[in-house]
C-alpha cells in the first residue's frame, strides 16, 4: 500500500493518535462534547514524545464508526485510535460491533481490564461491551481501543487506580499500551512515569 504524505512524521517516535467521540447529541450540537477534551488532557500530560491528534465527533451509526476507525487507520496512518462513549447495552450503543467489524485481530484484555478497574467504583460496570482490536493491513498496524464515556471514568481507565501514597493498586490500560505499539510496528513512546509507568520487558527497553 502506498503511503501518502498524511503518513509522514516529524521524528521517528512521533505518534499518530485517533480521537473518536461517539454520541448522537453532541455530534449534533445538543451538548458539548467533553470525551475528546478529556483524552486530549490526560494524553498530553502522559505521553513525553511528539503527539500529532486526528479528532471525529460522530453520532452512534455502526457504519460511521467502521468508516472513521479505517480512515484514520488507512488514511492517515494512525497507530492508536481511542473511542468514547457507546458501550453499553441500550440499542442505540454500537461501538464495540463497529469496532470488530473494523478490527483483523481482538485484543479483549483492554476491555476485561477497564471493567476490573470500573467494577471498583460501581457494579454496573459489567453492563460495558468495551473492547479492543487490531486493525492490520499492508505496511501499518493500529491499535484500537473502546475507552468510557464519562471523563472521570476514561482517566481511571487509562491511569488506574493509586493509593493515597500514589502506589498502584490497579494497573490503568495504557501500562500495556507503549509495548504493544513495539510489537506490532509503530513508534517507540515514553510515559511520565509519575502518572503513568509504561511496562516494557527489560530487553525491550530502549536507553
Amino acid at each position: 500500500m502506498k503511503h501518502t504524505e498524511a503518513w509522514k512524521r516529524n521524528t521517528p517516535n512521533e505518534i499518530k493518535i485517533g480521537l473518536i467521540s461517539i454520541s448522537d447529541r453532541a455530534s449534533k450540537g445538543v451538548y458539548q462534547d467533553e470525551g475528546i477534551p478529556a483524552l486530549k488532557k490526560w494524553l498530553m500530560s502522559a505521553i513525553t514524545t511528539p503527539i500529532i491528534f486526528h479528532e471525529r465527533l460522530i453520532a452512534d451509526e455502526s457504519e460511521t464508526i467502521t468508516e472513521t476507525i479505517v480512515e484514520l487507520a488507512d488514511d492517515l496512518g494512525c497507530d492508536l485510535i481511542l473511542t468514547t462513549g457507546g458501550t453499553g447495552p441500550s440499542l442505540r450503543d454500537v461501538t464495540p460491533e463497529a469496532t470488530l467489524e473494523a478490527g483483523t485481530r481482538e485484543m479483549p484484555g483492554f476491555g476485561e481490564q477497564m471493567r476490573q478497574i470500573s467494577l471498583r467504583f460501581v457494579p454496573t460496570a459489567i453492563l460495558s461491551r468495551q473492547t479492543a482490536v487490531l486493525r492490520e493491513i499492508e505496511g501499518h498496524t493500529a491499535l484500537i481501543i473502546n475507552l468510557p464515556g464519562q471523563p472521570k471514568a476514561i482517566a481511571e481507565t487509562l491511569e488506574g487506580l493509586k493509593d493515597v501514597d500514589g502506589k498502584s493498586l490497579v494497573p490503568g490500560i495504557f501500562a500495556a499500551v507503549p509495548y504493544c505499539l513495539d510489537l506490532i510496528g509503530g513508534p517507540y513512546i515514553e510515559t511520565q512515569e509519575s502518572l503513568i509507568k509504561a511496562f516494557r520487558p527489560k530487553s525491550a527497553i530502549k536507553k
